[in-house]
């Protein structure tokens, strides 16, 4: 995905909020260059540029048809406006928590043994308050809450930075303060965590703790499970 697939624009935003209110997010909705121009009070080929260029940043799927054209927001345009949504939210909103909800997976493996590292373990105790537990609880988000994730880039996260060592160099990583609930119980002193290289997509959570999850709230594979996370 190029740089410029990545950024989006005022104004690109403001069509997309558009689109959403003529019902676009739910589904396809058919409307007209004319029209749209009309209420983003500009002309008809500023409309159809802009609807191309949403289209073509893979903000946008649309189908043009003879009377006009069915048009429907994708994943990726619903999470850049979650996170216009969370902008305002802080702005005008004391509560900008988010609350995510997914199923418990078996992840790789991998988050045991970067935790461990003295260089990562050093920060977490200094900067969360507590030693975690060798491992990550691996969660697959449903699909509103990997809208709902976008909240995310409005928070201010626990940076935990990177390092290197005589090998190699490791990444920096996120935290966000976090409480788990699931059907056995809940945990309070938890942090979702965002490595910066990662091989997770944005449908994918890792949340660690000073417990095992698992055990704690007696997890397994596909059980149900809420994270609220503080703004």
């Amino acid at each position: 995905m190029s740089e410029q697939q990545r950024a989006l624009g005022a104004d690109g935003v403001l069509t997309l909020k558009h689109l959403a209110l003529l019902g676009a997010l739910d589904g396809q909705e058919k409307i007209s260059c004319s029209g749209l121009g009309e209420r983003l009070d500009a002309s008809t080929q500023t409309a159809s540029r802009r609807l191309q260029r949403l289209e073509e940043d893979g903000h946008l799927e649309r189908d043009v048809v003879n009377d006009g054209q069915w048009v429907e927001v994708t994943e990726r345009g619903a999470q850049r406006l979650q996170a216009e949504y969370a902008d305002y939210r802080q702005v005008f909103e004391r509560d900008t928590g988010v609350t995510l909800s997914g199923t418990v997976t078996s992840g790789m493996g991998e988050g045991r043994h970067y935790i461990t590292l003295e260089g990562y373990m050093r920060q977490f105790v200094e900067k969360l308050g507590y030693e975690p537990f060798a491992g990550t609880l691996n969660i697959d988000l449903t699909s509103d809450s990997v809208r709902k994730r976008a909240r995310l880039s409005s928070f201010e996260p626990v940076t935990i930075e990177g390092w290197e060592n005589e090998d190699r160099s490791y990444g920096p990583a996120y935290c966000y303060p976090a409480a788990l609930e699931a059907d056995e119980g809940a945990c309070t002193d938890a942090h979702i965590i965002t490595p910066e290289r990662t091989h997770h997509g944005d449908d994918h959570l890792e949340v660690i703790a000073p417990v095992r999850l698992r055990d704690t709230l007696e997890l397994e594979d596909g059980d149900e499970v809420t994270v609220d996370v503080e703004g």
